[in-house]
């Protein structure tokens, strides 16, 4: 039997990435999903190649309001709502702190933040009150560890993982779970996006990135969407049905540290610049 068979589920950032591939698991694992994006044109050719199981929703998730509507797209078409993924973003800043535009960090804040904040109180309207629900979120290791996103993208995915756990610890007392996922280096669209990219042209990028991270943790590739849809499909199932309040890293053993590869390489280079002075010493 399909892992999610029968589940009413809303994605957002569906349109592309770690959205579109959480989307069309969803879909082969027997769920119905409404897609959720900004991005009209992919978000609709997504929803019509899955066919009746999916829908495509307009949604900004800063504004709010915008959310409610693809919940209510999910209970009028499908009958209620089981599963709720809080995933779209943006790429936040790049530079100095010094130099950081306050209107991308307040966009930052309102998509990231605000955006999953208005998720999480939407779905828990509807879940609370069924005793019954998952609400996933999308966090990430720039939230763990320094340098790994901007300051304002970084600030907010750690605020993410503790209202994670907030919500979790209200929520659960009503069978309702809060989990998080956090991505390490995954080849999306969202790198070209925050080099000014956009569409395509942004789409096009994701080969290049796969190269680019694949030297970056412990295991030697870089993520995939797949992997972070795997690790959603596992908490919008009964497979996970103990399982609350959690931030689960999936990056390759990124958090763990530099790689061993490249500090014994340090350490290398380290003993052969000492021993280089011995021998001009002696």
């Amino acid at each position: 039997m399909s892992r999610l068979e029968g589940r009413r589920t809303v994605v957002t950032g569906a349109a592309s990435g770690i959205g579109e591939q959480t989307a069309r698991l969803f879909v082969a694992e027997g769920a119905s999903v409404v897609l959720a994006d900004v991005d009209d044109e992919r978000g609709r050719v997504i929803s019509d190649e899955l066919g009746d199981s999916a829908r495509f929703v307009h949604v900004d998730v800063s504004l709010e309001g915008e959310i409610e509507r693809a919940i209510e797209e999910s209970q009028s078409t499908f009958g209620g709502l089981d599963c709720i993924f809080n995933n779209a973003g943006n790429p936040g800043s790049i530079g100095r702190v010094e130099d950081v535009d306050m209107a991308m960090f307040d966009r930052t804040v309102g998509i990231h933040l605000r955006g999953v904040f208005l998720g999480i109180r939407a779905a828990a309207r509807v879940m609370r009150p069924q005793g019954h629900g998952s609400i996933i979120n999308t966090a990430s290791v720039a939230g763990l560890t320094a340098n790994a996103g901007g300051h304002d993208y970084s600030a907010c995915k750690a605020a993410i993982a503790h209202l994670t756990r907030t919500t979790a610890n209200e929520l659960g007392e009503d069978g309702v779970r809060v989990n998080a996922i956090c991505p390490g280096g995954i080849a999306t669209s969202i790198f070209g996006r925050g080099a000014g990219l956009d569409g395509q042209a942004a789409q096009a990028t994701v080969a290049v990135m796969e190269t680019v991270l694949a030297d970056v943790a412990p295991m030697k590739r870089s993520g995939m969407p797949i992997d972070i849809a795997e690790c959603a499909l596992w908490l919008a199932s009964d497979s996970s049905s103990f399982v609350n309040g959690q931030a689960i890293a999936v990056d390759g053993g990124l958090t763990t540290g530099p790689t061993y590869r490249s500090s014994r390489a340090r350490m290398e280079s380290m003993i052969g610049v000492l021993a280089d002075i011995g021998n001009a010493e002696s």
